[in-house]
């Protein structure tokens, strides 16, 4: 995913991209009473539930409380390229912003080339906010499976490496059940194992501004074409019924 292209201007990006600029500035709200996450499992462990970039050190697990429009939902994934995963849920019903970041590592504030270089532990993830009047997590979560690969837990494509790994990162207990049921029930459509994990929603760093609508900015980058774009067509084949009336 190391291609790079001048986006657009900005002004072609949503408008409710604002969601990130707040982010960015820090206006996250820090709720440092919460409970913090569990150690996670040893790498070498046989549980698909392991964090396959536990080291011994300590997560950067500060839990925050995202702040939300009124009757707003939000959800973090992580399903490989960011650039793939923002791309189809900006298409669907009853989402209202996708912002890409980084979630689950053990480094403060990290940069692109840190979690490409495997160095903080970092997910590429994307935070959905959502109208639950429209849709719900266990729809999002249908999505989220059937336009990725939930059985290879580090690899999509030619991405490979823990930082494009599988994950649902649950913001409290009702989605962790939900995540949990949902993997048991779809677990029977697949060959192989589902090896999605599911972690905590630790801190989510925004990534930097050029990651942000890089599909809708760049569709005729070459990763675009080649990758980005081939889980759009699944999106719209697989989902017909949710797309967005502004995406058709």
């Amino acid at each position: 995913m190391q291609e790079f292209l001048m986006p657009v201007p900005s002004i072609f990006a949503s408008p409710s991209r604002s969601l990130a600029s707040i982010a960015a500035a820090g206006l996250l709200i820090v709720a440092t009473s919460c409970t913090q996450a569990a150690p996670p499992v040893g790498a070498n462990s046989d549980d698909p539930n392991a964090n396959p970039n536990y080291n011994g050190l300590p997560l950067d697990s500060e839990i925050v409380e995202i702040r939300t429009r009124p009757g707003e939902e939000v959800v973090t994934l992580a399903g490989g390229c960011f650039w793939c995963t923002e791309a189809v849920f900006e298409r669907m019903e009853g989402v209202n912003d996708v912002v890409s970041g980084y979630i689950g590592g053990k480094v403060k504030r990290p940069n692109y080339d840190q979690v490409c270089g495997k160095m903080t532990g970092h997910a590429e993830a994307v935070q959905i906010y959502y109208d639950p009047t429209k849709t719900n997590f266990e729809e999002l979560l249908k999505v989220f499976f059937k336009t990725h690969d939930p059985t290879t837990l580090n690899r999509q494509g030619a991405d490979g490496g823990p930082q494009y790994r599988s994950s649902i990162f649950v913001h409290n207990e009702e989605q962790r059940e939900i995540a949990k049921k949902t993997i048991e029930k779809l677990g029977e459509e697949y060959r192989d194992p589902i090896v999605t994990l599911i972690e905590p929603a630790t801190k989510f760093y925004v990534a930097e501004e050029f990651h942000q609508d890089y599909y809708r900015r760049n569709p005729n980058a070459g990763y675009c074409q080649a990758v980005v774009a081939n889980k759009v067509r699944k999106f719209n084949r697989e989902f017909g019924d949710k797309i967005k009336g502004s995406a058709k």
